[in-house]
């Protein structure tokens, strides 16, 4: 079974500095229908427009994931850690029992183009961290380059969470096969460009919903990216 949620069904924030689409419920928008799905709370798509940005905020038992589509994402917080993100580096930030931080366009020229995730902890009250890792475009054409996990493996992000992220390019016509547990679901988040996914057309900005489901077959139509969640 698989539920498309459409790009331009998204909810949208937009200000002068600020064009966000929301998959989920956050903040201003709220849709009983889209509170998440499963561990995973909230998938921002947020541009944002040169030397703008969020000021210092708390959060609190959340695991964030930032993916940097363009740009640069200048980051600060209350741990002590000053960083810019580009393309192909993936940020988690565990906000555990409480923290704060700041997100900003590193740029005064160009916007800033980026995915945030929020995914529930195993539990709360967690000590908070924060850890980068790139992952090469080389890595990540053709293949599922896993992203984040609940062990770290293959040189994954350790997220405490039972979940697994993977990040993939395929080039037009290239298709990936994965087994799939039924028993889990999935979420299959496009960035750019279009797939079939088990026959269903996804587009840039589209989610899919996967659930019981035995194998998922993703075929680019042109050029794509797109990350995959498998939810425990």
């Amino acid at each position: 079974m698989i539920g498309i949620r459409r790009s331009d069904d998204r909810g949208r924030s937009q200000h002068s500095w600020l064009d966000r689409r929301l998959t989920f419920s956050f903040a201003d928008y709220q849709d009983p229908r889209h509170m998440g799905y499963g561990a995973l709370r909230v998938l921002n798509e947020d541009r944002i427009g040169p030397g703008a940005g969020f000021p210092s905020h708390a959060h609190n038992d959340l695991e964030i994931l930032s993916y940097v589509i363009e740009g640069g994402l200048q980051h600060r917080d209350s741990l002590g850690n000053e960083m810019i993100l580009h393309p192909g580096e993936v940020q988690w930030f565990g906000a555990g029992r409480g923290v704060t931080h700041s997100e900003y366009n590193a740029s005064s020229t160009d916007e800033v183009h980026f995915l945030q995730i929020y995914i529930l902890p195993e539990r709360e009250g967690l000590e908070p961290g924060c850890a980068v890792k790139t992952f090469p475009v080389a890595g990540r054409r053709g293949e599922l380059r896993r992203i984040a996990s609940r062990d770290g493996s293959e040189g994954s992000l350790p997220i405490r969470q039972e979940i697994d992220v993977y990040a993939s390019i395929l080039a037009p016509g290239e298709r990936i096969s994965r087994p799939c547990d039924p028993r889990h679901h999935h979420w299959l988040q496009l960035v750019a460009g279009s797939v079939r996914v088990n026959g269903r057309v996804v587009q840039a900005g589209d989610g899919a919903a996967v659930a019981e489901e035995s194998a998922l077959v993703i075929e680019s139509i042109d050029p794509a990216e797109f990350l995959l969640f498998d939810l425990r």
